[in-house]
């Protein structure tokens, strides 16, 4: 079932990924300090009173330099409009209301999306009386809050939960379907997958990027699989978002990824892989979706180039080593349904769950063929077990966790995957310092 969508906007250095960082806390995944994958944090799965929601800063996103900061401002809190279920506006009360911010709060105005004024860095009462003027722009209730001291953050998410949509309202499909998410960058060939894959056009196919506006869900059998393809389809047609196409299709991304097992990365084989590419496949990465990478027009290459090809995105995109790459067209139906059996495998990795015994047998085996140690200690495993699944989440206990090096870890991952390919997901393992026992 898909996440409501928070949305944090505002004009530069007003705190928006300060409170982002502190809304989403512990629970945000680590980046690895790794050439490809993006490293600006714009995207988190949070919760708050138990209830889970996706959170989204645009300032993550560098639209085209050399667009006006006006422009480049406002074009984000469009983008932000069309996808967010709640939208947390921010604003400074140490400079009051800026030009910028009348031109934001005149977007949100003609938008009607639930919208929450935080005037940060409310540090003091002072602070707080002097944030009341917000309210002059007339964009929703105003909340003074300091996200560097955390001050009246608890009572901003009280209300911002309070303001998301009962997600007893939000469809959803049967436990066991195979929910594919078809993300990449527009005009890749989304839609056109799509269409080939049901022998039909149930979409709109088009080489003008944004055509399909909406995201759109259709339901099929594929043996004793129901799929469910969730297309992500690009950018509006109007030209009042061009500078943020990028920042879109992230946005997009981000919103059907919460409703999908696993992520189609889609590729043009014609334009070979792209920085906006690496940033989409991060994303599914860094959200844990099961992964398969699809080179799409690959009638527009030879196939002897098939190795070359997977051997330079091999090199490119390293944090998604475990994703497999599958070759197609559809415009001529080539490998089309190789992508479908392929999700459909990678999912089953996403949900394999394998038993606290088995795991001890192969971390015990893999400690006793490689020791490891570090500052003249040795690492002693005591056990493992598996937490999650989707992805495998495994919390490994030892005598120190600060002696296993990251190394260590990808040996120990790689021992797990000779025996369980996991092929298309990745696994999570975190270190925790077993308790001792007595006797």
């Amino acid at each position: 079932m898909s996440k409501p969508l928070v949305a944090i906007v505002g004009r530069p250095n007003v705190g928006k990924s300060t409170l982002f960082n502190r809304i989403a806390g512990k629970r945000i995944a680590i980046v690895e300090d790794t050439a490809g994958i993006t490293r600006d944090r714009i995207y988190c799965e949070a919760e708050w009173t138990g209830v889970e929601f996706a959170l989204v800063d645009t300032g993550g996103i560098l639209l085209n330099e050399q667009d006006p900061l006006r422009v480049q401002v406002t074009e984000q809190a469009q983008v932000a409009l069309e996808e967010a279920d709640v939208v947390l506006f921010m604003v400074d009360t140490s400079e009051g209301v800026h030009p910028l911010d009348s031109d934001v709060a005149d977007i949100i105005r003609a938008s009607g999306k639930p919208t929450i004024v935080v005037a940060n860095k409310a540090d003091n009462t002072v602070r707080e009386q002097d944030a009341m003027e917000f309210y002059a722009m007339g964009a929703g209730d105003v909340f003074a809050v300091s996200s560097h001291n955390g001050r009246n953050i608890a009572d901003l998410l009280d209300k911002m939960v309070e303001m998301l949509p009962d997600q007893s309202t939000l469809a959803d499909y049967p436990e066991d379907a195979v929910r594919i998410a078809i993300i990449g960058r527009p005009n890749v060939g989304k839609s056109s997958l799509i269409n080939r894959v049901l022998g039909e056009k149930r979409v709109i196919v088009s080489d003008i990027p944004g055509t399909t506006r909406d995201t759109i869900d259709t339901v099929f059998q594929k043996d004793d699989n129901t799929v469910v393809l969730i297309d992500t389809a690009g950018i509006r047609k109007s030209g009042k978002i061009q500078g943020s196409v990028e920042y879109y299709t992230v946005l997009r991304a981000v919103r059907s990824m919460e409703r999908a097992d696993v992520a189609i990365i889609l590729l043009d084989a014609g334009q070979g892989l792209l920085e906006g590419d690496k940033r989409v496949a991060g994303l599914a990465h860094e959200a844990g979706r099961a992964c398969v990478i699809v080179v799409n027009k690959w009638d527009l290459r030879p196939e002897e180039d098939k190795k070359v090809f997977a051997d330079e995105l091999r090199l490119q995109l390293p944090f998604i080593s475990y994703a497999p790459i599958v070759f197609c067209s559809a415009l001529t139906g080539y490998g089309v349904m190789d992508v479908v059996d392929t999700a459909i495998d990678v999912t089953a990795n996403h949900s394999l769950r394998i038993s606290t015994g088995e795991l001890n047998r192969i971390f015990q085996g893999a400690a006793d063929e490689h020791p490891y140690g570090r500052k003249g200690r040795d690492l002693k495993i005591k056990y493992a077990t598996m937490t999650e699944v989707k992805p495998p989440n495994i919390v490994v206990f030892v005598n120190d966790p600060e002696l296993v090096h990251f190394s260590y870890a990808r040996y120990l991952e790689n021992k797990l995957r000779e025996v369980y390919s996991y092929e298309g997901t990745t696994v999570r393992l975190s270190f925790r310092k077993a308790k001792k026992t007595r006797g």
